[in-house]
């Protein structure tokens, strides 16, 4: 490496003297000129050349551009004219559009405000004048409905209570003296048709075994007693009797006398407090479905009212970013 190092120094030493040797001469000689001149071409476009052409003088080619122009110039008239026509179909169907919109949204407005107001005329109508009435009539009809029930009912149930113990009774009353009369030889037994005729117009305190006795003993005719005189003679004996000897001896007869009455009686105002009940049934039913009804209309005017602020609402803010 020092070896390399010492030839390259060598190498530099004579060539910096030949440099020096050489701008010596020419230090002093400022006249040097250099004998020949630069020429510099130019590649902008003059004026001339951006506004002329060689095609300007020539016939043909200015034939060819007048038809180009004129062909050109007619087309963008044709496309103008395309272009109005499209532009009014587009404009028409656009109004009709509009109209389309206009009517549809005046129809639903129409048809909603109808509902709404139909809604709340009806639920007023029911709510405010016709629950109140039917209630006050349904009230009042029921009511006396049910004081004319009671009555006709109590009083049926009566009837049909004495014509059952009647019934009982007097088949306790022949079988009773039957018995008694059992040694007594051509004793005649009347029939209970007759018998019926000596208990009518019996009270209900009297049906028992031992009022219809004495109903039939102080009933009694002289016809009758003749012809059966042995029968109506223990009818007598028995009616005299007071109610506890009665009952002492007799007390199953006499329970099946009051048995049929209670029963008859029990049963038919049964049937009619069932008969009241559903008529209550169907007075309550009918005023809770009118209730119903009321609810469902003011329900439907609420939803119609809350839907048509919502779109008002919506149309309001359309109007003001089209006003904007």
């Amino acid at each position: 490496m020092k070896l390399h190092f010492s030839k390259i120094l060598l190498f530099f030493i004579p060539s910096n003297i030949l440099l020096t040797s050489y701008h010596a001469p020419n230090k002093n000689k400022l006249y040097i000129t250099l004998h020949h001149t630069t020429i510099y071409t130019s590649r902008v476009l003059s004026e001339c050349y951006i506004q002329s052409s060689i095609y300007d003088k020539d016939a043909e080619m200015k034939s060819v551009k007048e038809i180009f122009d004129r062909r050109t110039s007619q087309r963008f008239e044709e496309y103008e004219e395309r272009m109005k026509g499209k532009l009014q179909k587009h404009k028409e169907q656009r109004d009709k559009n509009i109209e389309k919109i206009i009517e549809k949204d005046k129809m639903e407005k129409s048809l909603a405000d109808k509902v709404e107001k139909g809604c709340l005329m009806c639920g007023c109508a029911l709510g405010g004048g016709v629950l109140p009435v039917w209630g006050l009539v349904s009230g009042l009809w029921y009511a006396t409905l049910s004081q004319y029930v009671s009555t006709t009912v109590a009083k049926a149930a009566i009837d049909a209570g004495i014509e059952a113990g009647l019934k009982v009774g007097l088949a306790q009353v022949k079988e009773i003296v039957t018995k008694a009369l059992i040694h007594h030889q051509g004793a005649e037994i009347p029939a209970i048709n007759v018998l019926e005729t000596l208990t009518t117009g019996i009270c209900a305190e009297d049906v028992t075994l031992h009022g219809i006795f004495k109903c039939i003993s102080s009933n009694i005719n002289s016809q009758l007693n003749h012809t059966y005189q042995p029968f109506f003679t223990t009818v007598k004996t028995m009616a005299e009797q007071t109610p506890f000897q009665f009952s002492s001896g007799y007390y199953q007869q006499e329970a099946a006398v009051s048995t049929a009455f209670n029963d008859v009686q029990t049963s038919i105002l049964t049937k009619a407090g069932n008969a009241t009940s559903s008529l209550t049934t169907g007075i309550t039913v009918s005023v809770i479905a009118i209730v119903v009804i009321v609810l469902i209309m003011v329900i439907i005017y609420l939803i119609l009212r809350y839907r048509r602020k919502k779109k008002m609402k919506k149309k309001a803010q359309y109007t003001k970013l089209l006003n904007q």
